[in-house]
């Protein structure tokens, strides 16, 4: 039975999506289930595509990132894959018409990860476009359910929250992006010199992003508003954290929220959604 398989493909994205990140994991819990598979399958993409350029290290990246990108169009043009995540993937682009276009700057964005290790301010707002805001409008698709004025609407706010939670996991990975990857995000930030004056400009520009992004949190539906500010919320106590902390802590070790402390965040986001105080 093809429903069989359909049902074992989402299963498959929900569990990528479980070991890989916690604090999604935790905001789509938080959604009207009628929107669980899709985010799950959403990540589930994401993920991998994410893992083919950053860990793969010991196989031809280039080659393994090509075919995946062949091997999504191709399962959203015939309407199946035998890769799980693959086809859990088109059925959601093509259930809620997901434009190519943001599947193509999302891929594009991978594709800066082989060969590129420092950027401009040009290529930066280019790499935030492709690997965070479009991902975020993939998943406002879902939530807005073919209403296209809703989409309009809320584009913008969707954009600058996935860039702040980009800028947010750039700040946290500084470790393992500069030592092990030698990669560095921030336009003309010299790694060598990082103090309080370059952490504190990259600390201004996120405050913006989440304020914009908040507004667009508090026009969502409500079967979505919830969800998505759980992880809003998760990532800006994160945010405060880091910035409570020096640039040389950031730079030698990755920044963590307690699971004690995500439990309390979640159980405060609940009660604030629930008595409408957002």
């Amino acid at each position: 039975m093809k429903e069989l398989f359909d049902k074992v493909a989402f299963k498959t994205s929900k569990m990528v999506t479980r070991k890989y990140s916690t604090s999604f994991s935790l905001g789509i819990y938080f959604l009207d289930k009628k929107f669980h598979d899709a985010i799950y399958a959403i990540y589930g993409f994401v993920r991998f595509a994410d893992e083919i350029v950053d860990t793969f290290h010991d196989y031809d990246k280039e080659s393994l990132l090509l075919r995946f990108k062949e091997d999504t169009y191709r399962a959203i043009q015939e309407g199946i894959s035998l890769n799980p995540v693959l086809h859990s993937f088109q059925k959601v682009v093509n259930q809620y018409n997901i434009d190519l276009d943001l599947i193509e700057t999302f891929l594009q964005s991978m594709e800066m990860d082989l060969y590129k290790h420092t950027y401009t301010k040009k290529q930066y707002e280019r790499y935030i476009l492709g690997s965070a805001e479009v991902v975020g409008l993939m998943c406002l698709k879902v939530f807005v359910e073919g209403d296209q004025k809703a989409y309009e609407e809320l584009k913008y706010y969707a954009m600058k929250l996935g860039s702040a939670f980009q800028k947010i996991n750039f700040l946290r990975d500084l470790n393992a992006d500069y030592f092990q990857l030698g990669r560095v995000y921030f336009p003309g930030v010299d790694m060598s010199q990082f103090d309080y004056e370059t952490k504190q400009a990259i600390e201004k520009d996120i405050e913006i992003d989440f304020a914009l992004g908040f507004e667009g949190i508090r026009r969502l539906p409500k079967s979505s508003r919830l969800g998505v500010y759980v992880a809003y919320v998760y990532y800006y106590q994160l945010f405060q954290r880091i910035k409570n902390l020096p640039p040389a802590e950031i730079l030698n070790k990755r920044i963590r929220i307690p699971n004690n402390k995500k439990i309390r965040l979640l159980f405060k986001s609940y009660i604030k959604h629930a008595l409408n105080l957002l």
